[in-house]
Formats: C-alpha cells, sequence, structure tokens
C-alpha cells in the first residue's frame, strides 16, 4: 500500500473544480485526499435586488435605443434623399422632352400660319382673293354707344358686350 500511495500524485482533480494541491495532513502524511461531490439546494436562497446595477443597466439600455434611432433616422433620412433626387433626375427628364415636344409644337404652328402656304391652300380648293370694295368696315351706330358691331344685315346687328 506505501507503494501504492506514494505513486499517486499531490493534486487531485474534482469535476466541479480546478486542479488544487491538498493541503498537507498530520495523521497520515503522503495519503492521498478524495473530494466528494455534494449536491447544494439554493433554491431557498432569494436574490437581493442590486439598484445602482438595475439603474445602469436602464441607462445602458436608454442610451443603445437613443443610438438605434438616430441611426434609424439617419438611414431614412438617406433613403429620402435618394428617392427625391431619381424623382427631380425624372422630372428634368420629363421636362427637357415636354421642351423638345414644345419646340416642335412651336415651329409646326409657325409652318401653318405661313400666310403663303395658305393663299396656296385656299387656291387649291378654289377660293380667291376677296375684290376690292368686297370687304367693308362696320362702324358703331350712334345708339349703341361706342360698343363695336360684330355683324350687321338690314335692322339686325350683333354687337359685343363686354362682360
Amino acid at each position: 500500500m506505501a507503494i501504492w500511495a506514494a505513486a499517486l500524485p499531490q493534486k487531485i482533480y474534482s469535476r466541479k473544480q480546478s486542479a488544487t494541491i491538498a493541503p498537507p495532513r498530520r495523521y497520515m502524511p503522503g495519503a492521498p485526499e478524495i473530494y466528494f461531490d455534494k449536491a447544494i439546494d439554493n433554491s431557498r436562497l432569494v436574490r437581493t435586488r442590486d439598484i445602482e446595477r438595475r439603474n445602469e443597466m436602464r441607462v445602458f439600455f436608454a442610451s443603445v435605443a437613443i443610438v438605434f434611432l438616430v441611426l434609424l433616422l439617419d438611414a431614412g433620412q438617406h433613403y429620402r434623399s435618394q428617392v427625391y433626387g431619381y424623382r427631380i433626375e425624372e422630372a428634368r427628364t420629363q421636362c427637357d422632352q415636354l421642351a423638345d415636344v414644345n419646340r416642335t409644337l412651336r415651329l409646326e404652328e409657325a409652318t401653318l400660319k405661313n400666310p403663303e402656304r395658305i393663299d396656296a391652300l385656299a387656291g387649291q380648293m378654289g377660293l380667291a382673293r376677296p375684290a376690292v370694295g368686297q370687304v367693308q368696315q362696320m362702324e358703331a351706330s350712334g345708339n349703341d354707344s361706342g360698343v363695336p358691331v360684330m355683324a350687321r344685315a338690314g335692322n339686325i346687328s350683333v354687337v359685343s358686350v363686354p362682360n
């Protein structure tokens, strides 16, 4: 038995503890010590509340929430800025297209209002310019009080009335 006891190291390992050196015993020097696991029942223990720790955690979580909200708002503004940029670019493109259409329509209007073109079309339809004396200027009568006459046929006159 003495040989077996001498061969054992002085460190004994248990399941829950790390390596420990057993303190020397007086009555049996060099004998190994054996540790037994003891089940400890902590169900009756009541945890006391640490008010300082709770306040620190509240401040920590509030600051994390504020930082998160600031980052979320910043990301939202960045997203909105990109969306508005796309809308502005689309509006500019549409404005350029409408300006081109407007230029085309003005050119077409100028072409259609050309008196030479109108005379050529009238000639094709068999119309001629009025002869001298065919056009008569209408004059306002004395009882119309200066209102321009639009048309007159015999005793009947069509008068424009201002609104």
